[in-house]
């Protein structure tokens, strides 16, 4: 069955893929008119989290914001499709780095590194960090999706520039024998999920919430002695990138246990305020924060 699903899918999502940017947003257009005005997919929930994030500001001012993220949402999808069939020139000029030269100083630290960013903006189009001389072996960390044959086809793409696409499960035993066989690597890493709270070590406070995080990005860092680089992606345009290298640390052992979990946070919160309507909505960051009283015996 997931094979004929895929077998049904692939030539529509490589009929997108082919087809030139002004009319790929034509169809995002009907998409987004599909999604959010037909199916409203996941519209309490992007309420709710939006009403969380920005208590005071009115409704209007929100469901402006709402309308944006879902303009953008669709887009982002399409954009990721159509990196199938993008040309290297394409690329290069809808995402650029705005400090190429950063990455000289981080790889001339001589050690493996941790590119964190957030589901911000354009995330699909990372690799085009690789126009820029990067020398280090690159890997992209992902959560498999359980359709093996779409599994691929997104290792495919997001794997495209020479990334390895890395399951977020083989991450540590990787790090560890890169480490072992002092392969210099830069891993990216999306890290702003939520964790179950059995599972959590720490809360941060995310737009005054505690919320709890992942802590293993800082973890590894300091086990392994990597740096760690915030990418702040921001959107210019439509289909218009422009990304800028922010290192953390090139020493992370200094730091105190959670504080460079709180730093990363404290750099996405702040870039998300710039402008909203460019985080993704759509997942439950907040769905395990805690209440008013279980919040003041963490702080």
């Amino acid at each position: 069955m997931q094979r004929l699903i895929f077998v049904i899918s692939y030539p529509f999502l490589w009929l997108l893929a082919i087809l030139p940017f002004p009319l790929l947003y034509m169809i995002s257009d009907f998409v987004y008119l599909w999604v959010y005005h037909v199916v409203g997919y996941r519209r309490k929930v992007v309420d709710q989290n939006l009403a969380l994030a920005f208590p005071k500001l009115s409704a209007s001012k929100r469901n402006k914001i709402r309308k944006e993220f879902y303009h953008h949402f669709c887009d982002s999808f399409l954009e990721m499709i159509k990196t199938l069939k993008m040309s290297d020139k394409q690329l290069k000029t809808r995402f650029k780095i705005l400090n190429p030269e950063m990455l000289k100083e981080i790889e001339g630290q001589k050690k493996s590194y941790i590119l964190l960013m957030g589901h911000y903006a354009s995330y699909e189009w990372v690799h085009a960090l690789h126009f820029h001389s990067i020398t280090f072996k690159a890997y992209g960390v992902y959560k498999p999706i359980k359709n093996n044959h779409f599994d691929k086809l997104i290792r495919k793409i997001r794997g495209k520039y020479n990334t390895h696409m890395l399951p977020n499960k083989t991450v540590p035993k990787i790090m560890l024998k890169n480490k072992k066989n002092n392969t210099l690597s830069s891993y990216g890493l999306v890290a702003d999920q939520s964790p179950r709270p059995k599972n959590a070590k720490h809360y941060v406070n995310f737009f005054n919430h505690k919320v709890p995080s992942f802590v293993g990005p800082e973890y590894l860092a300091k086990k392994l002695n990597l740096s760690v680089v915030y990418l702040k992606v921001i959107k210019i345009k439509r289909g218009r990138y422009e990304a800028e290298l922010l290192p953390i640390t090139y020493t992370p052992k200094r730091y105190e246990d959670f504080k460079l979990t709180d730093l990363y946070y404290d750099l996405l919160e702040k870039q998300i305020n710039e402008n909203p309507a460019y985080y993704l909505w759509t997942h439950k960051r907040w769905k395990h924060k805690l209440s008013g009283f279980d919040a003041e015996k963490t702080s």
